[in-house]
């Protein structure tokens, strides 16, 4: 049998391999033949976008609940409607095909109001941090040119310099006085007196901006176009066993890579997104029972408020009906995992990725009691390969740069430039190892690892190991410059409520554990950790609290 057939085969295979996943997650279910053949077309006009998400949803459960949020609830047909009514209202003042669009919002309908009216017009959205300051804005909006700005009404002054000769929105007004004292636009204004009927399908579909973290440096957009498929989704679906039709808690920021794949796979699979404004860890509970949640997005730090509630608190909630708690965003340290599941039952799930990638690998329940601190295998339709600097794989159990191909793949930084590619395969920047079970550990950021006195050392080893001291709340390693030994660590540890523990303590239990030259040649104490909206911890600015200047 010649290659070519065997390549058909296998890709005949790949798409009855996905379209099972998608069958058991209820994205494609038997329907009346006029349904299927309206939604069928409905996607073929639109592929696989924020505008046939909702659009589709319209058609197939109209009077279901899409959107719960402090303002109420909206229907899909409700929302299929407004998103009409805003992209007509954008065109009718400009807004088109290629155009930027700039979203500065927390989660809930304006958000989803943007984005999607941007998804029928054809025009790229940019997702900006809501953590970050003025001038990070203003920079950024330099570089990316976006043609109008949609921002929640507390981020006014944030906007005023980079809104200045471009279109302005308020998507959310706070308190009861009907108009932003910044005398723009409300969105809630162009939808009531916007055209409701279906656009054109552009020419070109729009794209997504969304912004790396910049924990290490300045944040930089990451380019990617609509997936042409939906078997990302079923690649997701393949290790976390998301159903449609139901309700899901989103309480990742979906200005970011987590929160918004949760965003985009509800709106594929039909499901009631409850959303909230601020992550509250009590209320997060009180809406996860109100609403029966089966599906709660975080990221690893939300996990950690919630744990610090009373026990009695935390069983003052009904959540029975809690069946995946899906983390990342930031790495997931081995004890909350256990923790975590100790109290919640084994529901929880970590997903390993990057803005550039998307996904890397996921961990089950399964693999999180096996090797807490695992980053898990890599889910359908994703290669995982780790290679030395000549490209080669390392043998199992050896640390290696972590390189990852799927569809989800981004297509470029916006301002030039790109990830290292060896093979097809995108490096993630960081470097991990294999364990004997084949399951991933990320070691740390390949260009965080230091040499010190000849010798190799990664923070996130260290930073793994502090982690479990009983008194060790929060812990962030990081290299530092060294007149002897050419660099150093430094550690800095919250230490958790009503524990204590000495400099002395800690740096002794690590050399128990760890090699003499990875003990930190110090260890300062801090109230907290400074932290990104999806709880990276910035240690751009833990590198300045360890310059001579900064302490």
């Amino acid at each position: 049998m010649s290659s070519q057939v065997h390549q058909v085969l296998d890709r005949v295979g790949h798409a009855g391999h996905a379209v099972k996943i998608l069958a058991d997650a209820g994205v494609v279910r038997p329907m009346r033949p006029e349904k299927l053949f309206h939604m069928a077309s409905t996607m073929l006009r639109w592929g696989p976008t924020p505008a046939a998400g909702y659009s589709v949803s319209a058609v197939r459960r109209p009077d279901k609940v899409g959107i719960v949020d402090e303002l109420g609830t909206l229907t899909f047909q409700e929302i299929h409607e407004r998103t009409n009514a805003l992209a007509n209202a954008w065109s009718d003042l400009g807004i088109g095909e290629g155009d930027g669009v700039a979203i500065l919002c927390r989660n809930h309908r304006g958000f989803v109001d943007a984005t999607v009216a941007c998804s029928k017009l054809g025009a790229n959205a940019l997702y900006l941090n809501t953590m970050f300051a003025g001038p990070q804005i203003t920079d950024v909006c330099l570089r990316e040119k976006p043609k109008a700005i949609v921002y929640d009404q507390e981020f006014a002054g944030m906007v005023e310099e980079a809104g200045k000769r471009r279109k302005r929105f308020v998507a959310w007004l706070d308190g009861a006085d009907g108009k932003p004292a910044s005398g723009d636009p409300l969105l809630e204004d162009l939808i009531r007196g916007g055209d409701t009927g279906n656009l054109v399908p552009p020419a070109e579909k729009g794209r997504v901006v969304i912004l790396t973290s910049g924990t290490t440096g300045t944040p930089k957009g990451a380019n990617r176009s609509q997936p042409k498929s939906l078997l990302p989704a079923a690649g997701l679906l393949s290790k976390i066993p998301l159903r449609a039709e139901e309700p899901w808690m989103v309480a990742a920021p979906m200005f970011h890579s987590w929160g918004f794949a949760h965003f985009t796979l509800g709106m594929a699979l039909g499901a009631q997104l409850v959303l909230r404004r601020r992550f509250d860890p009590e209320g997060t509970l009180s809406a996860i029972a109100q609403h029966e949640c089966t599906t709660l997005a975080v990221v690893p730090v939300m996990l950690s408020r919630i744990l610090e509630l009373p026990p009695e608190t935390i069983a003052r909630y009904d959540l029975r009906t809690l069946k995946i708690i899906g983390a990342s965003g930031s790495a997931l340290p081995g004890p909350l995992a256990t923790e975590v599941m100790d109290r919640f039952g084994d529901v929880l799930y970590n997903l390993y990725g990057s803005t550039e990638v998307a996904w890397a690998t996921i961990a089950t329940p399964q693999d999180l009691r096996a090797a807490p601190g695992t980053a898990g295998r890599p889910p359908f339709g994703t290669v995982v390969k780790l290679l030395d600097d000549d490209g080669h794989e390392v043998p199992r159990g050896e640390t290696g740069r972590i390189f990852v191909g799927n569809e989800l793949v981004f297509d470029g930084y916006t301002g030039g430039g790109n990830k290292a590619i060896v093979d097809g395969l995108m490096s993630t920047g960081d470097l991990g190892h294999l364990d004997g079970g084949g399951r991933l550990f990320v070691d740390g950021r390949d260009d965080e690892m230091i040499v010190s006195g000849g010798e190799n050392v990664f923070p996130r080893e260290v930073e793994d190991l502090l982690s479990h001291h009983e008194c060790v709340d929060e812990v962030a390693v990081l290299g530092v410059d060294d007149e002897k030994f050419g660099q150093r660590l430094r550690a800095f540890v919250v230490l958790s409520s009503g524990r204590g523990a000495s400099e002395d303590e800690l740096k002794a239990y690590v050399k128990a554990n760890l090699a003499s030259y990875k003990v930190p040649r110090e260890i300062l104490f801090l109230e907290e950790l400074p932290r990104n909206a999806t709880g990276k911890v910035l240690k751009r600015e833990l590198a300045v609290e360890s310059s001579p200047g900064g302490r």
